[in-house]
């Protein structure tokens, strides 16, 4: 049995990290293999486009919610050490902080920000674009993942 503001913190962190999941797998699954199929400047005007509107948009929100959320479901497992429960607990937000959201801070956004500064109608930004989408794809395969598989260690650790 947890504590019931840890219930409720697992919760919202369980719902969180799961719509998150959700963004990425969209991410993954069609929105990057369609702006491919656009002319690179047009791909990557739209790309620059997301990255301005995210960033601006109640995600921002639910990222860093999920986030705060998983230090404090890691602190409490910590304090009020609960065996299985715990490990669920930490388990979640070890997922999440370090493969969701650092991966997305180190590796996702500098790429993001790679590509905000380049030109699209220039032949480097042809070669830039072929190994954003690649590399963007990889780490946007990672925290899909890793959020997930954190709303699930969230769920366990309730039940």
């Amino acid at each position: 049995m947890t504590f019931p503001i840890t219930s409720i913190a697992l919760i919202i962190a369980a719902l969180s990290s799961g719509l998150l999941a959700g963004v990425y797998f969209a991410f993954s699954t069609f929105v990057m293999q369609s702006l491919a199929r656009l002319p690179v400047d047009q791909g990557i005007a739209a790309m620059q486009s997301i990255n301005v509107t995210i960033v601006r948009s109640p995600f921002i929100v639910v990222f860093m919610l999920a986030a705060a959320l998983s230090v404090f479901i890691a602190a409490m497992a910590i304090v009020y050490w609960r065996g299985g429960v715990s490990v669920m607990m930490l388990a979640g937000a070890a997922l999440y902080i370090v493969a969701s959201f650092l991966s997305t801070i180190v590796f996702n956004v500098p790429l993001n920000d790679a590509l905000d500064k380049v030109d699209g109608h220039t032949a480097e930004a042809a070669q830039l674009w072929t190994t954003y989408l690649s590399d963007w794809m990889q780490w946007n395969h990672v925290r899909t993942v890793a959020s997930l598989l954190a709303a699930c260690a969230f769920v366990r650790a309730l039940f």
